[in-house]
């Protein structure tokens, strides 16, 4: 992204940014969201950096603070308005020249998801500060802004994907929930939502590329994503004992050959029915 914003080759990418999968579901929206975040991210990373050259740090918070409390702000704020501003032109843009009913909605919702991604890195900006005084007495801080990792932001756009919301594929004056009961609960900025419900990942499915999961090699003991619970989908799963074969305890004898021994253990593989 970076490389494409300082050569000005941001039209040449754009119509590789997204690749048409499973149109206005969660997980679609996910990939939105997350891909929206990450350009932020990494473009104010960036500019905090000074890899730049039309950003930098946060000039606007170089003065001030609280002089009373004993801090002020200093170092090198991350420029997140500019980040923001980046992402905003190169992934909605191409979102607003949409035409048609149908894709109108659709095309609203993804911008809506977009800013729900940027909305993430913005919530989740955090204050350091660096003391300064006598022995380390911290009698005046020098503070800043910075970014989290995107590990975190990441596991928060996660549970938003657990949480998204359906709405109405009926595109009014507003984007609004697909519940009649829910309706008057307004939609947050930091929300996911979806049109339409996930298709079935757990069968295979050919006709919509969906590989499925038998025969995915799963973890007993995990209750995690990669767990045979959850990515076997409740039909069980088979074990097998993989017999393997290798080098061991390795010695150089001189001169001059490396002596080994013939190690052999035996593991059991789980694969999904």
């Amino acid at each position: 992204f970076l490389q494409l914003h300082q050569e000005g080759g941001q039209r040449e990418l754009r119509s590789h940014v997204f690749v048409p999968c499973f149109a206005g579901t969660k997980e679609t929206a996910f990939i939105y969201a997350v891909t929206s975040a990450g350009l932020v991210h990494s473009v104010t990373r960036s500019c905090s950096a000074g890899n730049v050259t039309e950003c930098s740090c946060d000039t606007s918070l170089r003065h001030g603070g609280s002089a009373s409390e004993g801090w002020h702000w200093g170092g090198c704020s991350d420029d997140i308005h500019y980040g923001m501003s980046f992402s905003r032109k190169f992934l909605d843009v191409p979102l607003k020249n949409v035409t048609g009913k149908s894709g109108s909605g659709l095309a609203a919702m993804n911008r809506h998801n977009n800013e729900a991604g940027r909305q993430a890195v913005a919530k989740l900006m955090s204050v350091d500060c660096r003391c300064h005084g006598v022995s380390g007495s911290c009698a005046v801080k020098t503070c800043w802004k910075t970014m989290s990792s995107f590990e975190k932001i990441g596991r928060f756009l996660k549970d938003k994907y657990e949480n998204s919301i359906q709405i109405s594929d009926r595109l009014k004056k507003k984007l609004r929930r697909k519940e009649k009961s829910q309706r008057k609960i307004p939609i947050g900025k930091e929300d996911l939502l979806y049109v339409n419900k996930s298709p079935n990942y757990c069968v295979e499915d050919q006709k919509l590329g969906i590989p499925g999961t038998q025969g995915r090699e799963c973890n007993r003991t995990s209750e995690g994503p990669d767990g045979c619970n959850l990515l076997c989908c409740g039909r069980g799963y088979n074990t097998h004992v993989v017999r393997h074969v290798e080098r061991c305890e390795c010695k150089f004898v001189w001169c001059c050959y490396v002596r080994c021994r013939r190690c052999e253990t035996m593991t059991d593989v789980h694969t999904c029915k």
